[in-house]
């Protein structure tokens, strides 16, 4: 036997969609309509507000209150030029009445359009105003419509939809009610219209303003982060390619030295044995971890990673490039950590790029001091004389060396000049091989 039902199912759509219309009204004017919500002072960062002399810009953001204020005032005259003939209480009264929503905006602002229904019907029905239209008078006229403008500037565009809507409905409903003809109902519909399809405007213009801000913000710190994983992926190739051949020269000497010596004792070829297997597993490792920052199609350069010998062929680039610059060595010229070498040169040449780029015709030197506890390179240039041409890079240059830095222990300061130029100042600490072999000992 079927079950016959009558009347609409509350799942189909009609009832879904009209119970979706009225929980929207409920949460944009019944809802809490009446909490406490002050008007935040305005902003004083404008580019209208920052000429202001600075008393008046002290009193600046209070602003959107003040003018709040005088259009309640403006509507108090109103109502007593237009009722002068009644009884004084009862006057004031009346300007209480109509000039009350306008003043609850600033502290109430759903609570004010609700108030100045309330007191369009109260004033209305007093008559207040000889010969005023029915059901707004003027001094109603002008508090509900700028009541519903600033209640909508104060909140989102769906309650302006909805506040227009209750307009509709009470300019055709009340005259109805009350048997009187509805007179103004059409100029005041058109112009809550225009005035609440402005602030629509202005409220959608400014989110997207601020999706665009926020949007380009979270775009600059991606663009930051890639840019130091990339350099970070090319540190740790260079790593990889330093490490992984000393580590094969130390497994293809461990595994000839035994052959080096006239009939060695087992124990030493045994020593042997277990430092070539411990190379070539560190070896197996390294390649593991470190090899999977190599892109698919990376390929590894067939010349040797560059040096501090290899500057003068650099200097000799960039000259050829336009860029007059000059090379100075201090202290005895000695044999640096591959890292170390490779990292400094790599430093050099950011630098003097970025002088290219940011700096034409600026001359420029570099400074190499071999120190006793270190490495120190100074890349300075001076100002620029031409203009510089926007450099299609992503600007992040010194982050690059700041890594390469940190990656050394080192330091590092960079920074303008009181000429106009630019100065890259590096220390690299370098122990010395005694310090090394003291260490190795107490370890052992």
């Amino acid at each position: 036997m079927t079950e016959k039902t009558s009347g609409a199912n509350p799942g189909t759509p009609e009832i879904r969609l009209a119970s979706g219309i009225l929980r929207s009204l409920r949460e944009e004017l019944l809802t809490d309509a009446f909490a406490y919500r002050p008007l935040p002072p305005m902003r004083t960062d404008g580019p209208v507000v920052r000429r202001l002399p600075r008393g008046i810009r002290a009193k600046a953001p209070f602003l959107p209150h003040a003018v709040v204020a005088a259009t309640a005032l403006l509507v108090a005259l109103i109502t007593l030029a237009a009722n002068e003939y009644l009884w004084p209480p009862a006057v004031l009264l009346l300007c209480a009445i109509a000039a009350a929503p306008v003043l609850m905006t600033l502290v109430r602002p759903v609570g004010a359009f609700w108030a100045a229904l309330a007191a369009t019907a109260v004033l209305a029905v007093a008559g207040a105003g000889d010969g005023a239209t029915w059901p707004w008078g003027a001094a109603s006229f002008v508090a509900y419509l700028v009541t519903v403008t600033v209640v909508a500037m104060r909140t989102r565009p769906r309650t302006a939809g909805w506040m227009w809507l209750v307009t509709l409905v009470f300019g055709i409903s009340a005259p109805v009610l009350a048997g009187q003809d509805s007179e103004n109902a059409v100029p005041i519909l058109f112009l809550l219209a225009v005035s609440l399809l402005a602030v629509t405007v202005r409220h959608t213009r400014r989110e997207a303003e601020q999706e665009v801000s926020a949007q380009a913000e979270v775009t600059a710190v991606e663009r930051d982060r890639r840019t130091l994983l990339e350099e970070r992926t090319t540190i740790a190739r260079e790593l990889h390619d330093v490490v992984a051949h000393h580590m094969s020269v130390v497994a293809i000497q461990a595994e000839a030295a035994p052959y080096r010596v006239k009939n060695p004792p087992q124990e030493l070829e045994a020593a042997f044995a277990t430092i070539r297997e411990n190379a070539v597993a560190a070896l197996t490792e390294l390649r593991r971890v470190l090899g999977v920052v190599r892109s698919e199609d990376y390929e590894a350069p067939d010349a040797p990673q560059p040096t501090l010998a290899s500057l003068d062929g650099l200097v000799a680039n960039v000259r050829e490039a336009g860029l007059r610059v000059e090379k100075t060595v201090t202290g005895p010229v000695r044999e640096l950590p591959p890292g170390v070498e490779l990292s400094a040169y790599r430093i050099v040449q950011e630098a003097l790029s970025n002088t290219l780029r940011h700096a034409p015709g600026a001359a420029a030197g570099v400074e190499v001091s071999y120190v006793l506890g270190g490495l120190g390179i100074r890349v300075i240039n001076g100002a620029p004389t031409g203009d510089a041409r926007p450099s299609p890079g992503a600007g992040h240059g010194i982050t690059g060396m700041r890594e390469r830095v940190a990656m050394l222990e080192g330091e590092m300061t960079a920074g303008q000049t009181a000429e106009g130029g630019y100065e890259v100042a590096v220390f690299i600490p370098v122990r010395g091989q005694e310090a090394a072999r003291e260490t190795a000992r107490e370890r052992a």
